[in-house]
């Protein structure tokens, strides 16, 4: 099988109204990240060299959303239908000799093999000019059909608002998803017409024009999940639980232990090592890199976070980017961490934030205990030493440095830096007197007593 280059148009120039939002449709994020890049990703996977998405609807949204991946733009003007908006490649692609991929912005969930087995069967040995991918979904609703026999070579194509009731009995349906190669591409998609009921020009008219040149067209099935559409919000969340029992399934089959499954969220990129725990209702948002051994204990959310082999998260922890755990640190219930590294063995156990902060080994942040890192206007470091001991509700106001071995009492809070193995004590001096609580009580009662 000859190797040819591959190309993908990416039509994502519709409204999108019925997601009622002012961001584009193919913008919405699933597991942190915009459907239209967990397609590009697959695209690149599957060996892409070349991507063009079209766009019309807010471009400027999608424009600068794939900016920084370096695919190519194209422009459709009037949304005037699939055919019309693949067309608009045409310009993106010139020069380009292979094959080309169509595929749409709102069906993230296409994988790298699909479009592979799409290419494969396009080169096969019995020549067919178009290849489609078709699902049997349980409920056909209103996909457009594909009329095929055993082998997959297709007899006809057809729109369901066009279809006759015999046709809309058909159960193998259009994706959309289409495979051709450019130098037929261009040719076919300019003999489309709009005579149809919505007088627009559709791309599976493509394969009709190649069946009346007296060409093939095959279709390959694929698993439905693969190939759903997002339209509206309850889409949106329906795609989000598909892809998160996905991804849960994977950490469990690479060796994480996931207590309760269904209540652990994951992020697009999460990185999770072997014998990894999991407890109950954690979130993992984007950038999460843990290392093996490590246990993330219930209601904790992690988003930015490095934490290496053999550190304890939780419960009720939170980890804001930049947040970086080295080997066998702890981080216990209602601690905050932010652009802030605990080094190996250091531990804050209880009720403390940690921001702009760099904590040496073995040190021990008390409960209670806050970096000042914010005076309105700027951020500043707070560096704390190895084997420090910050006795608890403890404030560091940044800048300050806190020496190797040194003690700050309980209580503190510490403007100045201290020295290594020093003891650094901030209190106002204890006022004792003796029996005034109980000469107060009386006072009180006694007013209770009258009424007063």
């Amino acid at each position: 099988m000859a190797e040819q280059p591959l190309a993908a148009i990416i039509l994502a120039a519709g409204q999108g109204t019925r997601m009622k939002s002012e961001l584009h449709k193919v913008l919405h994020p699933i597991a942190g990240q915009p459907m239209l890049h967990h397609l590009l990703d697959s695209l690149e996977a599957a060996g892409a060299a070349r991507q063009v998405v079209v766009v019309g609807a807010r471009r400027e949204q999608v424009e600068a959303s794939v900016a920084p991946r370096g695919v190519d733009i194209a422009h459709q003007a009037e949304q005037l239908g699939t055919a019309h908006a693949a067309l608009q490649a045409k310009d993106a692609l010139a020069g380009f000799d292979g094959i080309a991929i169509v595929c749409f912005g709102d069906t993230p969930f296409l994988r790298p093999e699909t479009v592979a087995r799409l290419r494969d069967r396009l080169l096969a040995d019995d020549a067919p000019r178009v290849a489609v991918l078709g699902f049997v979904p349980d409920d056909a609703k209103a996909y457009g059909r594909i009329i095929a026999d055993d082998t997959g070579a297709i007899s006809k194509m057809v729109e369901f608002k066009d279809a006759t009731d015999a046709e809309r009995a058909v159960k193998l349906c259009n994706s959309g998803v289409t495979a051709v190669r450019t130098a037929d591409l261009w040719l076919l998609l300019e003999r489309v017409g709009n005579d149809n009921a919505a007088g627009e020009y559709y791309l599976p008219d493509i394969i009709m024009l190649a069946l009346a040149d007296g060409d093939k067209a095959v279709v390959v099935e694929t698993d439905p999940d693969e190939l759903i559409g997002i339209n509206s919000r309850a889409e949106l969340a329906e795609a989000e639980r598909i892809w998160q029992v996905r991804r849960r399934l994977l950490a469990m089959t690479d060796g994480a232990t996931l207590i309760a499954p269904e209540t652990v969220w994951f992020a697009h990129d999460t990185v999770l090592g072997r014998d990894v725990v999991i407890e109950p209702n954690v979130v993992f948002g984007s950038g999460v890199t843990i290392a093996d051994n490590v246990v993330i204990h219930a209601f904790s959310h992690i988003e930015g976070a490095t934490i290496a082999s053999g550190c304890s998260v939780g419960p009720f922890a939170r980890l804001r980017p930049g947040a970086d755990m080295r080997e066998g640190a702890k981080v216990g219930n209602f601690v905050e961490m932010k652009k802030a590294v605990l080094g190996p063995g250091a531990k804050a156990n209880h009720l403390t934030y940690l921001g702009d902060a760099t904590v040496g080994a073995n040190a021990n942040i008390g409960a209670g205990t806050i970096t000042c890192n914010y005076d309105g206007y700027f951020k500043y470091q707070t560096v704390i030493g190895e084997n420090a001991f910050i006795g608890s509700n403890s404030a560091l106001i940044a800048p300050v440095k806190i020496g190797r071995d040194a003690i700050v009492a309980a209580g503190s809070a510490v403007s100045r830096d201290v020295a290594d193995g020093e003891l650094r004590l901030v209190r106002a001096e204890q006022l004792v007197k003796p029996g005034w609580a109980d000469r107060f009580h009386d006072a009180m009662r006694k007013k209770k007593r009258e009424g007063r």
